[in-house]
This record gives C-alpha cells, structure tokens and sequence, in this order.
C-alpha cells in the first residue's frame, strides 16, 4: 500500500483521521437500515454502487484493477468478506462501540498468529501490549461470566478474520495494486450478499426474520438513502486510507486508524441516543494505547533493522 517515497506524516494523519470520522459516521447507517433490509441485500446493493467508484479509482491513476497474482489475492478477499460480514451483522445487534472493539482486536490477532503459527518472535512490549488490548476489549464488550452471549463473539470472529487477511496482505499481496485488492474486495462482498440473499429469499427456511436471516425486500426505497451514503462514504474514505498509506510511514499511519473509535460512538450518542459508559470508554483508551504501542515497537524495529 505504501509508496516509496514517504512525504508527508501530518498530512498523512490527516487524512487517516477523516477517514475513520467517515467510518465512523457511515457505519451507523447500518443501524437505521437493520429494520428494512437484510445484511446480504445490504452487501449486494453497496458493491454494485461502490464498483464504478472503484473503476473511477483506477481511471484516476490510483492503480490497476488486475491483480498479477490471483490465488492469494482470492484467499485475502475470503477472508475480509468474513470479517465484513461478522462486523456489520454485530453494527445490528449491539452498539458500534463494542462492534468496533471486537474487530479493533485484530492487530492482537496478528500478532498472536505470527508467534504460535509462524514462529517469529515476540518481545515484551508486545506482549503487554497484548494484556493492555485484551483489558480494554473486556471493558467494552463487559461480558457477564454467568450470562454468556455469542453475539459478543460476532465482532471478535471480525478482528480474527481481518488479523488473518492483514497477514496474507504482507505475505503474498505486498506487490498488488490496492485498487486490485479494493476491488477483488467489493466483488466477493457482492458475491457473498448474492449468495446469501438467493438462499434466504428462495431455499424454504424457518428462519426467524432478522437482519441477518432476510431474504430479498423488493420495496427497498427507505434504505435506499443509506445505502448510497455508504457506498459513497466507504469509497471516499478508503481513497483517503490508501492515499495516507501512500505518504507516510505505516506503523506511524496505522495508529491514527484508532481514532475511528472516538467518532464512531461519538457520533451513535449524539445522532441515535446509544449511550457508553466510563468503562467502555476506559476500554477504548486501553485499545487504543495498545495499538499505539504495537505500531511504536513495528517503528522501533524497522529502525533497528535499517541501522544493522
């Protein structure tokens, strides 16, 4: 995602910051639109809106569309389609402040995976860093030990499947274009919303109707507005992710995608009334404070690896 030369790490941070403040914003169009479609209707009708977007992206210089190596950029789209797919479906069933903790556990994902399946080392700043997440996930999600609840586990299946994505992103998709992976992206969410809404829509079930278990909804006018707004908003913001990734250091950059944890609830209180605690916001902190430590530790090494 980076490019060679890095220029600019306030403008950097800049538009990393906007862009979570639109993610943050957008995501909670999800909760409004719950009610009158479903989740793989949803994903569908987003990725046909947000494929010319993408084409737009490419036409402008932003990359080819052609990934040079396509099993492994498949593979990654998998796995992000499933994180997608367990992360909106939690935006309907729980605030966004604890959605965006459980998929916010993905750097600690990543850094799990590397020690106990890739056998690379950790040290241990990384490994408080772990603890510090972990507390602060505890602190937002607050799961009761007498009264377990899967839907907590639905963002956290989110931050595992994304962690797994991040990895195969370094390992085998370092040379793509991002425009190639946004777009293989987009196509298998689309995929996947065409999947699940045929099965749901003309497969006799005995579902109930929710907002994951819902078929097609031919009349889809009310979540027409809120579909468009997050394609719009998810293509604008993502231009702005890629474009900070083009300018400034990543481990710098990634710290500042956080702040998507502060416009996202902050925005659900003062437009839908969801309310947050002092702990969950203890938790955020704690979130927070440990991906600014993972990203200052991948700094410190990259330093030390350039003066060796």
């Amino acid at each position: 995602m980076q490019a060679d030369t890095q220029t600019s790490p306030i403008l950097a941070s800049v538009l990393m910051v906007s862009a979570m403040a639109i993610i943050g914003v957008i995501d909670n169009v999800v909760t409004l639109l719950a009610d009158t479609i479903g989740l793989w209707q949803f994903h569908l009708s987003r990725s046909v809106l947000m494929f010319p977007l993408i084409v737009g992206l490419s036409l402008l210089g932003m990359g080819s569309m052609r990934p040079r190596r396509l099993g492994p950029v498949i593979l990654r789209s998998v796995l992000i389609t499933l994180a997608m797919l367990f992360y909106f479906a939690s935006l309907a069933l729980m605030p966004i402040a604890q959605a965006l903790a459980g998929l916010f556990t993905s750097p600690i994902f990543v850094l799990l995976i590397s020690a106990f399946a890739m056998g690379q080392r950790i040290g241990p700043w990384r490994i408080l860093a772990v603890v510090i997440g972990f507390a602060g996930i505890l602190c937002v999600l607050q799961p009761k030990p007498y009264e377990f609840d899967t839907q907590t586990l639905l963002p956290i299946a989110g931050g595992f499947f994304y962690a797994l994505s991040a990895i195969i992103t370094r390992s085998h998709c370092a040379q793509e274009s991002t425009v190639a992976l946004l777009a293989a992206n987009i196509a298998m969410l689309g995929l996947a919303g065409a999947i699940g809404l045929a099965v749901l829509s003309f497969v006799p079930h005995s579902l109930p109707d929710g907002f994951v278990t819902r078929g097609i909804v031919w009349d889809m006018r009310p979540a027409l507005i809120w579909i468009v707004v997050q394609a719009v908003g998810s293509t604008i913001a993502v231009f702005m992710l890629i474009k900070s990734y083009q300018i400034g250091e990543t481990s710098y950059v990634a710290v500042f995608e956080y702040s998507v944890m502060i416009f996202g609830p902050l925005f659900a209180w003062v437009a839908l009334g969801q309310t947050i605690s002092v702990m969950q916001i203890a938790g955020i902190g704690l979130i927070a404070a440990a991906g600014a430590l993972l990203g200052w530790r991948s700094r410190r090494a990259a330093a030390l690896e350039e003066e060796a």
